[in-house]
């Protein structure tokens, strides 16, 4: 829509300045036109890429439920299904495309309505719940927004054992936010003598409140219930009716309305004492019949003591909305939601505890956390990672200048050459945490696997040493493969120095093996799904230790390790995950304790084009400086100071005429000089104010035949738009050399 109204505008300016008879309006009046074009062309672009990358982030995160037994869907900004788990296609069918609403109008009545109230409530908060009762049972839905989107996650019980009848279910119905009656089960249909619209309809009194008193307007007369409520989700509520007869306080909740519910319940003294559970409670939380416990000792985690909180809900001095618990007394790990309900009768209030099992909801939880945590760690290490690379240019441009002052006969020449190696290796764990983070430079190419680890077979001999061995095992059949090879060797060294230290004590042997694979059906594990196709795997195996299960689903985080102080940064296989996925790859791991680790890698058959196979195979030489550079002007825009002054005095020692400027304002302003000829900009791209594309389009239009060379400290991959938006531009990464600056900046003059 905001594209179309500024190509109207566009449109409009166009008579307007054809008409004007002033020489300057009629060109003011082009100028505008073709600026707004522009703009408007840019925006779907700009608006493409965060809808591709919201999709992908959709996507991933529905992905990490592929294995649940629950049907779990995604959808798009617009409720367009995305994604589907197992379960749901198992469930539902193929539904790429279509509405969520679609999907369960089959299973929960007026499915629209549901998926609406979600949605409304995804508004105010990241998740919503709703319990539906249906004629088959109970189906809850709970979603999430992730991005623009959301994943949603369908849990029935249609498979359920068949309910009890009348007699012996409990009534139940579910009511809306002004009172009207949604549904209710068969039970309360035959309490009632037939469907009712309203709670009017229904009770003697109103409102309602949980764990009092009501007399319900049944088929056969008045009938004195107790009245227990739960939050439904959205302003709706489950009200579930226990008849008083069935209730003889003294004694306990009475077993045949206490066991009917299709819940589980817990009867809680007011000293926190369990006075009964229900068959559900006793195997949700395993318990054992008339073994007599205390809530405090039967679930832990609320973050205060129990028995604080039942004395808030006894003399209601809180709300009685539902908190989350985890079982105690479970081997595994189980989450409980529980709610509480005040019983007001004979002798002393006692509290009647409504639990669900959340483990399920409290693992996807834990995976949306856990998902942004690494996402935000990612963000974080490119941000630290672009300062780093600042200060790296710095400090190794200015040791540059040094150097070319010094022969190695000098006494600081070896100084000199020691701060310049570890400026390298410094810049290389910047690269550890930008390949984490997904956001390296890559500068891809195509491989034969079996010729680049042959290359690569004389330093890796190097690392193992001579108590372990290193056996290599390739694939007659191999296909290339596109990848950095530079960032392929490091992935290779990365994990064979872990198999070589994981070896250290009893020694071994390190296999190195390339295979070619091709799937015929979708390959799932370790919440990643590698699509139908060929690929070339490299696995690296070893006789080692191995690595503990609560380990293996750890060690690609950032900066986890399982040696001691010193002897690592935990940043080995998290760069090895980042430059295999930034690759189009998979990697993963295997083992078990005493029996060594295996890490199996998955990369893409490449299909070389017949561009591909004109092009060489190797890159041009730089050119040789010219007497031309003499003559040239370039303009260096950089906010940041040092970097600024390395790259003047490098451009200047090799004949160009530099002219600075700290911001892109500032350059602006130098060329508003009609006689000043520049011949390359060199900018930053990340700056205060005006960013380095926006800067350049601008000065463009009054100078189109100038040469563009960006800098940056972050990758090329994240403004893989500027070679669109400024044509014949070249990127060079930060950090980079006296000899990478100038040699870039003549290729571009030349």
């Amino acid at each position: 829509m905001a594209t179309g109204a500024l190509l109207l505008v566009a449109m409009a300016c166009l008579p307007v300045a054809f008409l004007a008879e002033d020489l300057v309006w009629r060109s003011a009046g082009v100028v505008a036109s073709a600026s707004i074009t522009v703009t408007a062309l840019l925006l779907p672009l700009g608006r493409l890429r965060r809808l591709r990358a919201d999709q992908k982030a959709i996507r991933d995160a529905a992905r990490a439920f592929r294995t649940d037994p629950a049907p779990v869907f995604s959808t798009d900004d617009q409720g367009a299904i995305l994604f589907q788990n197992h379960a749901a296609k198992d469930r539902f069918g193929p539904r790429a495309g279509q509405p969520v609403s679609r999907a369960l109008a089959g299973l929960v009545p007026n499915a629209a309505a549901v998926a609406f109230r979600q949605e409304s409530a995804l508004s105010q908060g990241r998740s919503a719940s709703e319990t539906v009762v249906t004629r088959r049972g109970v189906v809850r839905v709970t979603s999430f927004r992730v991005g623009s989107g959301t994943v949603w996650r369908i849990e029935d019980h249609a498979d359920a054992p068949p309910r009890p009848q009348a007699a012996s279910s409990l009534p139940m119905m579910v009511v809306s936010r002004s009172d009207t009656i949604l549904s209710m089960n068969d039970a309360m249909r035959d309490t009632l003598g037939g469907r009712k619209r309203a709670l009017s309809d229904v009770f003697e009194t109103l409102p309602l409140q949980s764990g009092q008193r009501r007399r319900l307007h049944g088929a056969e007369g008045w009938i004195e219930v107790l009245v227990i409520e739960l939050q439904a989700g959205d302003g709706r509520r489950e009200i579930h009716a226990l008849p008083v007869d069935l209730l003889p306080i003294e004694d306990g909740v009475a077993a045949r309305a206490f066991g009917a519910l299709p819940v589980a319940l817990v009867h809680i003294a007011g000293d926190g004492r369990v006075l009964a559970a229900n068959p559900r409670a006793q195997t949700l939380l395993n318990l054992h019949a008339g073994t007599e416990l205390e809530l405090a000792g039967v679930v832990e985690g609320l973050g205060r003591p129990i028995n604080d909180w039942l004395s808030d809900m006894l003399e209601e001095r809180i709300p009685g909305r539902p908190e989350m618990v985890r079982a105690k007394l479970r081997e595994d790990d189980c989450f409980v939601q529980i709610t509480l309900g005040r019983i007001s009768g004979e002798g002393e209030a006692t509290l009647l505890g409504v639990l669900h099992d959340a483990t399920a909801l409290k693992s996807m939880e834990q995976q949306f956390v856990q998902s942004q945590k690494m996402q935000a760690i990612g963000e974080l290490a490119g941000g630290v990672a672009h300062d780093f690379n600042n200060l790296l240019t710095a400090i190794t441009g200015h040791c540059d200048l040094l150097l070319l002052r010094h022969d190695e006969g000098d006494p600081d020449y070896a100084d000199l050459v020691q701060i310049n190696q570890n400026a390298n290796r410094a810049a290389s764990l910047v690269g550890q945490l930008l390949a984490f983070s997904r956001k390296q430079t890559m500068r891809p190419e195509v491989l034969d696997l079996r010729e680049s680890i042959s290359d690569l077979a004389h330093l890796l001999n190097r690392l193992v040493g001579e108590r372990i061995g290193l056996e290599f095992d390739h694939d007659p059949g191999l296909r290339p493969i596109r990848a950095d090879r530079r960032q392929l060797d490091q992935v290779i060294m990365n994990l064979v120095v872990n198999a070589r230290d994981a070896m250290a004590e009893s020694g071994g042997t390190v296999r190195v093996e390339t295979r070619a694979v091709s799937l015929a059906e979708p390959l799932c594990r370790d919440r990643a799904e590698v699509p139908p196709g060929n690929y070339v795997t490299i696995r690296v195996g070893d006789d080692g230790h191995g690595i503990s299960p609560d380990h293996l689903t750890r060690i690609f985080e950032p900066f986890f390790t399982t040696k001691r102080a010193g002897e690592g940064t935990g940043l080995g296989l998290s760069m090895v995950y980042g430059i295999v996925k930034q690759s189009g790859g998979y990697v993963f791991a295997d083992s078990d304790v005493g029996q060594g680790a295996v890490f199996t890698m998955y990369f893409p058959v490449h299909h070389a084009t017949d561009h591909e196979t004109a092009m060489p195979d190797t890159a041009p030489s730089p050119p040789r400086l010219s007497d031309l550079s003499r003559d040239a002007v370039v303009l260096l825009v950089e906010d940041e100071a040092s970097v600024r002054a390395f790259a003047s005095r490098a451009l200047q020692m090799r004949g160009f005429t530099v002219l600075e400027a700290e911001n892109a304002e500032n350059a602006l302003d130098l060329l508003q000089d009609r006689e000043l000829d520049v011949d390359v900009f060199v900018t930053d791209v990340v700056m205060p104010g005006k960013d380095g594309p926006t800067w350049v389009r601008e000065a463009l239009q009054d100078r189109p035949g100038v040469k563009v060379v960006f800098v940056s400290g972050y990758a090329e991959e994240v403004f893989d738009t500027i070679g669109e938006i400024v044509p014949e531009s070249v990127f060079l990464a930060k950090p980079f050399t006296l000899t990478d600056l100038t040699a870039t900046v003549q290729r571009q003059l030349h």
